[in-house]
């Protein structure tokens, strides 16, 4: 999984970026609103929308606008009417990618969308065309501290995670997505508080992707998640991360 820990530190450090420009906010207020529409208000027996309700409180997201993004799915808020999209398509030498997006006008995201892939050499693909080759995931992040792997191996076992990946300073932890909030509230009892608690789409092989391909590919990956109604971008692109400099 070389390829997914380096977006993972990609995508941490664009994170900032969001927060700062408020975008991710508007992000996370959908993703609540049709978490709880699509399982019910009650976070404790709707494992999505408490793992949005867990990366919005990571982005020190108001109490008030959480209670309003869930009013919005019972219908005692006021709001659009979101539904969700997933989007299928190939980048540059190939790369798979999977685009998990909430609009209130497919109509205006699907040009979008489409105009991102052909603007960056890319194309759109039929539905299960690409995600075939994707499984999901639960995924959380933790703070390193002072725990080395074995260390983290011993917690990780006894909290019933799968693997692990190494984020720089963080640990990266992947679970079954039914574990996900088992594992990550064993983890806290354990002396590791999340920093994240989300599903992701992990690839079952990745692409190696050199040189211009590799500009194109992050041109894309960035355009894609720069749209407000872009959720998440998954892609199995595999790099040297020397070529980012």
């Amino acid at each position: 999984m070389a390829g997914h820990s380096k977006w993972a530190n990609i995508q941490h450090r664009k994170g900032k970026v969001d927060a700062q420009r408020g975008k991710i906010f508007t992000k996370l207020v959908r993703e609540i609103t049709v978490s709880a529409k699509a399982g019910g208000p009650d976070p404790d027996g709707n494992p999505r929308l408490r793992a949005a309700i867990t990366a919005a409180k990571a982005q020190s997201m108001p109490n008030d606008n959480i209670k309003r993004a869930i009013e919005k799915a019972t219908g005692s808020g006021d709001g659009a009417n979101y539904e969700e999209m997933v989007y299928e398509g190939y980048g540059p030498s190939g790369v798979a990618l999977m685009v998990a997006a909430v609009t209130d006008n497919k109509n205006r995201t699907t040009p979008e969308i489409r105009h991102a892939f052909s603007k960056c050499g890319g194309n759109m693909a039929e539905s299960g065309a690409v995600s075939w080759q994707f499984t999901k995931k639960g995924y959380i992040t933790v703070d390193k501290g002072d725990r080395d792997e074995e260390q983290l191996t011993e917690l990780l076992i006894e909290a019933g995670g799968d693997d692990f990946e190494d984020l720089g300073d963080k640990w990266g932890i992947i679970t079954e997505p039914d574990a996900l909030h088992a594992v990550a509230g064993t983890l806290e009892e354990l002396g590791l508080p999340n920093e994240s608690a989300t599903f992701t789409m992990i690839p079952s092989t990745e692409i190696t992707v050199t040189g211009d391909d590799l500009k194109r590919v992050i041109k894309l990956v960035e355009m894609l998640e720069d749209n407000d109604d872009v959720q998440n971008v998954w892609n199995n692109a595999d790099f040297d991360e020397s070529e980012l400099e």
